[in-house]
């Protein structure tokens, strides 16, 4: 099964990793209300990976009217602490809430992946870590959120692994592809069963 692929997605972290990778696709973002479908999703009894295969699908069948013909990368991450699941924070307060609430604890990152053609679900897998935050201190938050600016507003957790949020943990058990919110090895291996990528 040939077919040009496209990530729907405006994550340049995605970008990155399928062009990295040596993946030729086209990138469209989806023009979908996340919150309010994980809400709508949340207040359904949803568990945080069902939240990230949903709203991955939602993705992918939004940038598939456009595309009819493709195959659409859809993905999408939820966090969670126990029953509480995690959102972008909206300012800085709220990123601070988030360190706070973190600190000393594991949480648990899930990236959905959902491949679609036409109105066909092709594929849908789920990759999870468990991330083990330091104890962090309120000084060290401070001087943290100081630092790394309203970068912490542009991820659910209010870190950036990649980058000075490495500093916030102690252990992680995982996979680093499905931290960054694309698990590539599952997702390389479904697109050669597909044969679109070469085997």
């Amino acid at each position: 099964m040939a077919g040009s692929l496209v990530l729907a997605s405006a994550s340049p972290f995605r970008r990155m990793l399928l062009e990295n990778a040596g993946i030729r696709f086209q990138a469209k973002a989806a023009q979908i209300d996340e919150r309010a479908l994980e809400n709508q999703i949340e207040q359904q009894g949803s568990t945080p990976e069902e939240v990230a295969i949903i709203l991955a699908e939602a993705k992918a069948r939004d940038v598939g009217t456009a595309f009819p013909d493709d195959i659409i990368i859809g993905s999408d991450q939820t966090m969670s602490l126990g029953a509480r699941v995690y959102h972008k924070p909206k300012d800085m307060d709220e990123a601070r809430d988030h360190l706070v609430s973190l600190s000393g604890q594991v949480h648990q990152l899930n990236s959905a992946i959902v491949l679609t053609r036409g109105s066909d679900v092709l594929w849908k897998h789920v990759s999870s870590a468990r991330m083990s935050v330091r104890v962090l201190s309120a000084e060290f938050i401070e001087k943290h959120l100081r630092r790394v600016g309203n970068k912490a507003l542009s991820s659910v957790g209010a870190y950036q692994l990649e980058g000075e949020g490495i500093q916030l943990f102690e252990k992680i058990d995982g996979d680093y592809f499905t931290i960054l919110g694309l698990p590539m090895l599952p997702l390389l291996a479904k697109l050669r069963d597909l044969r679109v990528i070469d085997a």
